[in-house]
């Protein structure tokens, strides 16, 4: 196993730092709140931390619209104590990647401030600037992330500048050589601090149309759906030229020694997705994000053909990943439900690949209702009804039973969800069959066993509509058996004996149980199987 890169091993746990830990009484998370958390994370099992961002920035965005990409937001600290954080996780073995948002900086980041100011001004090419359309409207039809037109007007030059998301994110132009050496400098700057890696925001968005020809009509759009889905992002995002970008990157990680990691966030197709591994794995991302757990209808033959997909499209080179749930999208147990986000526990740190744990679903943390006047995102303001507030899953970590969950000492900058004082780690530690025990007993039981982190994958085909599959690398052996159904199954697998036992299940109750050639799972169950045989 110490042959493979750290992180084909690795399990990440995402840390949203304004909603983990408080450590200063202000109601905001901080690096100070982290640090006093590292220890439950090194109990728990996870192997990296990933950060969202924590530099300067004017929070339009809360920090994916940054001001200063070499230095710490005073809301999270210092870069002292960044170090400190850094060094403490270290002496846990626990690596640390940082949120690289290269896409956009912040309106109010001194290069923007540069460029708008003339045409003529040496920063002007550094972002995405552009002629008005004949009628004096925008260039063209491309629609932002956050709502409405991505072209905004500006008075002082007479040009519209390009914004994917918010109008305080003008998008930075990659095409610009020096823009490139600017970010691959930053990369730099933390890399020679000793941060293990980075998560790419939006990496598919750097390269854009040169021609800036409109996106076409989406067939599938339907009233009530986004703005920005009105039009299929052909020519906004994914350029082919974005390869070279990507492979840039990667090289700028190889100058360091350690196998640094480079994760990109990528929503596409899977066709398109693997495209971001490079020839061979050897030159994209070594972990382009799969999402596809996400969206994912809840039954077995549908994330069947899912994964048998997935692995099929992956490249020569290629590891796969998974991933539940993020600051971006709706908490696992309010998609499936509690019962349901047991399963999806297992089935997640049981495929082949590199899984990526959001931070509270470990306790089954769901969703919480924002009332209006707690609204904070400006995503879910800009388009309301449509379901694109991303608040609900960003609220505080649920650590105990004490005033404001132990996440601070004062009201904390979202609400907390109403059932804190029972689903918390505090008390979770202490139930048997908690779903934090339950995940803790899978990190383990991944730890120990091979072939559950490198094994091979392979479905097996089984009578009864559940999701069973193998995991094997050389003489280490494990069954996989998920009942995605609120009813109990009984699962054939063929002749003769299966010859195992039981090594762990989602209920937490039938470990050292025999299994032959049939077994029975209960509602809502998943277990894994030692094969002996």
């Amino acid at each position: 196993m110490t042959e493979r890169p750290w992180w084909q091993k690795a399990v990440i746990y995402q840390i949203y730092p304004r909603s983990f830990q408080d450590s200063n009484g202000d109601g905001v998370g901080d690096l100070g709140g982290i640090l006093q958390r590292l220890d439950y994370l090194a109990w728990l099992g996870v192997d990296a931390i990933w950060i969202s961002p924590i530099y300067p920035s004017p929070m339009k965005d809360f920090g994916y619209d940054v001001a200063d990409y070499c230095d710490i937001h005073p809301l999270f600290g210092t870069l002292e104590d960044f170090d400190a954080l850094l060094a403490a996780a270290h002496e846990r073995g626990l690596r640390l990647i940082l949120d690289f948002v290269p896409n956009h900086t912040s309106s109010e980041h001194p290069w923007f401030e540069e460029s708008r100011t003339s045409r003529d001004n040496p920063k002007r090419d550094w972002y995405v600037w552009r002629d008005p359309a004949p009628d004096g409207g925008p260039p063209n039809n491309w629609q932002s992330q956050a709502g409405g037109s991505a072209w905004t007007f500006d008075e002082t030059s007479g040009q519209y500048y390009y914004h994917a998301f918010l109008p305080e994110q003008p998008d930075l132009n990659w095409r610009n050589p020096d823009v490139r050496a600017a970010m691959c400098d930053v990369l730099r700057f933390w890399l020679d601090r000793g941060v293990d890696g980075f998560r790419v925001d939006v990496i598919w968005h750097l390269m854009k149309d040169p021609e800036f020809r409109d996106d076409p009509p989406n067939p599938e759009y339907k009233p009530g759906d986004p703005p920005f889905r009105r039009v299929q992002p052909l020519h906004s995002c994914d350029h082919p030229d974005i390869h070279e970008v990507v492979s840039e990157l990667r090289r700028v990680l190889e100058e360091y020694p350690n196998d640094r990691l480079l994760i990109g966030e990528i929503y596409l197709p899977i066709e398109r997705l693997v495209a971001y591994y490079g020839v061979d794995g050897l030159e994209g991302a070594h972990l382009p994000f799969n999402f596809q757990l996400i969206g994912a209808a809840w039954h077995a033959p549908t994330l069947r053909h899912m994964i048998k997909e997935y692995e099929a499209a992956l490249p020569f080179g290629g590891w796969p990943n998974w991933v539940l749930g993020n600051h971006d999208q709706p908490r696992i147990a309010s998609r499936v439900g509690r019962a349901q986000a047991r399963v999806a526990a297992m089935l997640l740190l049981t495929l082949r690949g590199t899984p990526t744990l959001y931070y509270g679903d470990e306790l089954g943390m769901e969703n919480v209702p924002i009332p209006p006047e707690r609204e904070q995102d400006p995503f879910g303001k800009n388009m309301p009804g449509t379901g694109q507030g991303r608040d609900p899953e960003r609220t505080p970590m649920q650590w105990d039973s004490s005033p404001f969950a132990g996440f601070s000492t004062v009201e904390p900058w979202l609400p907390l969800a109403p059932d804190w004082q029972v689903i918390n780690v505090a008390v979770q530690k202490q139930e048997a069959g908690s779903m934090l025990r339950l995940v803790h007993a899978l990190l383990q039981l991944r730890r120990r066993e091979p072939c559950l982190a490198l094994g091979s994958y392979r479905t097996l085909a089984v009578e009864g509509d559940v999701l069973v599959y193998a995991r094997q690398h050389e003489r280490c052996r494990h069954v996989v058996a998920l009942n995605l159904e609120p009813s109990p199954k009984v699962v054939v697998f063929g002749e003769g004996d299966l010859g195992g036992r039981i090594a762990l299940s989602t209920h937490l109750d039938r470990e050292g149980e025999g299994v032959g050639a049939e077994l029975a799972l209960r509602a809502d169950e998943g277990v894994i199987i030692a094969v002996t045989a």
